[in-house]
């Protein structure tokens, strides 16, 4: 589809921004970010990630489940998950439309399956056939994708979501995780490092 790469490449000028700062202000939770577990809970981590950054997805794949089953399916921890773009952006982007027009209810299904399959995605170089395959699984049919990744206006929300995690909440890395206001981590985490921010954020 010669529309895929086209259609997104606005996002790639989000890359020319530049990134610096600390992390003053990150971790404000917004309505368009998509969460799990209880909004009430005492401790609240909040990720900024990419979906083509392979730290990312080693975190998603071989920590996060731990992580989750610990502390957010108990009700410990209330988690953030907000959208970054990493090059190729436009695979980001496609990624993040694609697993929000699959519905809230899927969305962090089709995250997770994207992040799965970034190595066969960097591999075999066919982006948009395993994104389909991926939306398909989730109930959306060709059309349905195609008019997803070229939906305009979703875009612009995504990037200014993006545009704010860099100039609002300085955010330079992925992942970068932040518990109850104060920066943990930049890149890749331990369950045990995570096990000790949210011990010493409970208190």
């Amino acid at each position: 589809m010669p529309n895929f790469n086209r259609r997104l490449l606005v996002v790639a000028a989000l890359g020319a921004l530049a990134l610096a700062g600390c992390s003053k202000g990150a971790g404000t939770v917004d309505t368009a970010d998509m969460t799990l577990g209880d909004p009430n809970a005492k401790v609240k981590m909040v990720e900024y990630a990419s979906l083509t950054c392979s730290h990312c997805g080693t975190f998603n794949n071989d920590v996060f489940p731990a992580f989750k089953a610990k502390y957010i399916d108990t009700g410990k921890v209330h988690y953030t998950f907000k959208e970054f773009l990493t090059p190729p952006n436009e695979v980001a982007a496609a990624g993040f439309l694609t697993a929000r027009c699959a519905g809230k209810d899927k969305y962090f299904n089709v995250t997770d399956a994207i992040f799965h399959a970034q190595q066969e995605m960097f591999t075999t170089g066919d982006m948009r056939g395993v994104l389909l395959r991926i939306a398909q699984s989730a109930g959306l049919t060709e059309e349905q994708f195609n008019a997803c990744i070229t939906d305009e206006a979703a875009l612009k929300a995504l990037n200014e979501r993006v545009e704010k995690a860099i100039k609002v909440d300085k955010i330079n890395a992925t992942p970068t995780f932040v518990i109850n206001g104060k920066k943990v981590k930049e890149g890749e985490v331990s369950l045990a490092e995570l096990d000790a921010a949210v011990a010493e954020a409970s208190k």
